[in-house]
């Protein structure tokens, strides 16, 4: 039997990208893969060349953090290929969603060894994402971050950045729909979460799961600073959901409606904006994901 053809792709502005990359392709060939080769100058390239090369390939291996993920996921549906995910990015939440081990080798092996899972993917104005799509703080958050402080700080460069956002952002209006229902709010951060971790091991909910067919919601009312960080600890453990500043709902569909435009970030990238009607609507992937292998839709 032929071995298994794999297109891999490693981001190696990520965290720990350039070093894994020589390593994934020994790791990988060792186990079997054969790789393709497709020589790419940046993650910006990703999409273009899984368009190009789907059709040689069996999987898709992609090798970064979550931004990486979220900007090939269109080309990775389309692809109708497994994706197989090595989590050498600062977050991973994804792969930590998805159990995948943080270990290159041990990713490595998962995916060589063809364990395939099918999961939901969430869908805001036409842009699909894994985890999380937000408005808000974390929009502020996401435009304080740097490569540099990811690189130098890890995880804890979202908990430094978190000031700095929290001084830009501004409190906003919103009109909820969801699965029919209708509630109006206002909130400092309202986020949408397709999975179980997002923004570095947060969780969207205590039993938030990537493929109940399900989204979750959750919006915090504005307030200080210094209660917004004494409210963290619930936050990292999903159980904001009990906290009074803290409105939850859980749907298949759900409009949003603000009182101004909003940028939207999805995954931890800034990737839309609020328009009317904007939508979140979850739908159920339909091709397969490796040990981390995802499916497409």
């Amino acid at each position: 039997m032929s071995a298994q053809r794999a297109l891999l792709l490693v981001n190696v502005k990520a965290r720990q990208g350039d070093a894994a990359f020589p390593q994934a392709i020994d790791l990988l060939r060792r186990r079997g893969l054969a790789l393709i080769d497709a020589p790419v100058e940046g993650p910006e390239a990703f999409p273009a060349a899984i368009r190009r090369h789907a059709g040689e390939a069996d999987l898709i291996i992609l090798g970064g953090g979550d931004g990486t993920m979220n900007l090939s996921v269109e080309a990775v549906l389309e692809s109708g290929r497994p994706l197989g995910i090595l989590p050498v990015g600062t977050a991973s939440d994804l792969a930590r969603t998805l159990g995948i081990p943080a270990a290159l080798e041990e990713a490595c092996a998962v995916v060589a060894d063809g364990w395939t899972r099918r999961i939901d993917l969430g869908r805001v104005n036409g842009k699909h994402f894994f985890n999380v799509a937000s408005m808000g703080l974390s929009v502020e958050i996401a435009r304080c971050m740097t490569r540099q402080a990811k690189r130098r700080w890890g995880i804890l460069s979202y908990c430094i950045t978190a000031a700095q956002g929290y001084r830009a952002s501004r409190a906003f209006r919103a009109e909820i729909e969801a699965d029919g229902r209708r509630e109006r709010l206002r909130s400092i951060q309202l986020s949408v979460g397709n999975g179980r971790y997002y923004g570095g091991g947060m969780m969207v909910a205590e039993d938030a799961a990537i493929d109940d067919g399900l989204l979750d919601l959750y919006s915090l009312e504005p307030g200080g600073l210094a209660r917004l960080l004494a409210l963290l600890p619930a936050f990292r453990a999903g159980r904001h959901g009990r906290l009074r500043e803290v409105h939850c709902l859980r749907a298949r569909r759900i409009n949003v409606r603000t009182s101004r435009p909003m940028p939207i970030n999805t995954d931890g990238e800034l990737t839309t904006r609020r328009r009317p009607g904007s939508r979140w609507c979850r739908r159920r992937s339909r091709s397969s994901c490796r040990g981390c292998a995802m499916p497409p839709a």
